[in-house]
């Protein structure tokens, strides 16, 4: 095994168990490691620090994986690993109100880059990394071994491997393919899922507990739901007793799905409250018609996909949920999220007070939402915790 030197006062966040280690934090390299390779870090001093598996095309040349020298990082490790994450979630697999779930989340589950959802009888992986990507036929085939999925396949065509120095890779790995949609169970209701089209790794499994939530608010009212996709928060809004749901999403395959799922629930819809068609678009052009909801969903992609764009991501959110605020009744509630990591709670709740300053509204904050217990939050890795959101009151 190769060793890597950290440099002086370069070792803190390491110590704190944080799992990535820039290429400025080494010494010159002497015996060049391979990418995916696991190498032993220590400190300037000489003490071990780490082990973790290095890539020499990426910025964090090493990301830590065990901070004890005495464990071996073998085989039987990525298994032990793998078997920890999915014992944490046991107790979801017994509920019967939903069967789809994330089993690993990444640095979260102490596997760096390593994503896996289960969606129904199939689990779908995300491998984000070089040193995910080397081990992933042991990775699928422990995982096979575990849970007997009828298949697993593979969704990694995320832009992060780019930045990883690997090329993108989907297919089936194990089993048996997926149909073209797949059915899953969330809060009672039947959803459709294109595990191999479809955005993400198929659905979005991390609002399951929130869209039960928002739809405690939707009895009896006149619901907008944009960036739908399948329609989540709509079903969901409806099977609560909502008047009536628009369903906004520039995505022909999302409106497809949103359809589909009406169907498998046996829930009236009309073909006027599926919208194929920009939000922002959608939110002015309702202006113009006056008309007015009740309660409006704004659920956008990840806007900052770097802290780089963080201001200009902040300055969308605001123009967004102003359009919004402007279609509230007075009394209405605005349901707003961010999935860019690098947006904090803090400034979300300024974007939108800067919205409901140039709507010339009065706006409370009344309940805060963040990710579910399967998309864990690691202390000592501030970066696990991306989605956040709000609900918001006009007063």
């Amino acid at each position: 095994m190769k060793t890597l030197q950290l440099k002086a006062k370069k070792d803190k966040a390491l110590c704190q168990h944080h799992p990535w280690v820039f290429s400025g934090a080494l010494e010159p390299i002497k015996h060049q490691p391979e990418s995916g390779e696991i190498v032993k870090l220590i400190s300037a001093k000489g003490d071990f620090l780490a082990y973790g598996y290095y890539n020499q095309n990426s910025k964090i040349s090493v990301r830590a994986i065990e901070w004890n020298e005495e464990i071996k990082v073998n085989d039987g490790w990525w298994k032990e690993k793998i078997e920890s994450a999915l014992k944490r979630r046991k107790h979801l697999s017994a509920a019967k109100n939903h069967d789809s779930y994330r089993l690993i989340y990444s640095e979260a589950d102490g596997l760096p880059g390593l994503i896996v959802d289960k969606y129904a009888d199939y689990l779908v992986i995300q491998v984000l990394t070089v040193g995910i990507e080397v081990r992933k036929q042991l990775i699928a085939e422990t995982l096979f071994d575990l849970l007997k999925p009828i298949g697993i396949y593979e969704r990694s065509d995320a832009t992060a491997r780019s930045l990883e120095g690997i090329k993108t890779s989907n297919g089936l790995l194990l089993g048996t393919e997926p149909p073209e949609f797949t059915t899953i169970i969330e809060n009672d209701l039947k959803f459709v899922v294109n595990i191999a089209d479809g955005q993400k790794s198929g659905y979005f499994l991390d609002q399951r507990t929130t869209r039960k939530r928002v739809a405690a608010y939707a009895q009896n009212l006149n619901v907008l739901d944009c960036f739908c996709y399948a329609g989540g928060f709509t079903l969901n809004a409806k099977n609560a007793g909502a008047k009536s749901v628009i369903s906004v999403d520039s995505s022909a395959l999302a409106i497809e799905m949103v359809r589909r799922n009406h169907q498998a629930n046996d829930i009236p819809f009309s073909e006027e409250e599926l919208i194929k068609g920009d939000a922002n678009t959608t939110l002015r052009r309702f202006q113009q018609e006056n008309r007015a909801f009740d309660l409006i969903i704004l659920d956008p992609p990840k806007l900052a996909p770097s802290r780089s764009m963080v201001d200009r991501a902040l300055r969308a959110y605001k123009d967004l949920n102003l359009q919004a605020l402007k279609l509230l009744k007075k009394g209405g509630l605005l349901a707003t999220f961010s999935c860019s990591g690098g947006v904090e709670l803090s400034m979300l709740k300024q974007a939108v007070a800067w919205a409901a300053l140039d709507a010339g509204k009065e706006v409370q904050f009344i309940e805060v939402f963040g990710q579910p217990e399967d998309h864990p939050i690691l202390a000592s890795f501030p970066e696990s915790e991306y989605l956040k959101g709000l609900m918001c009151r006009i007063v």
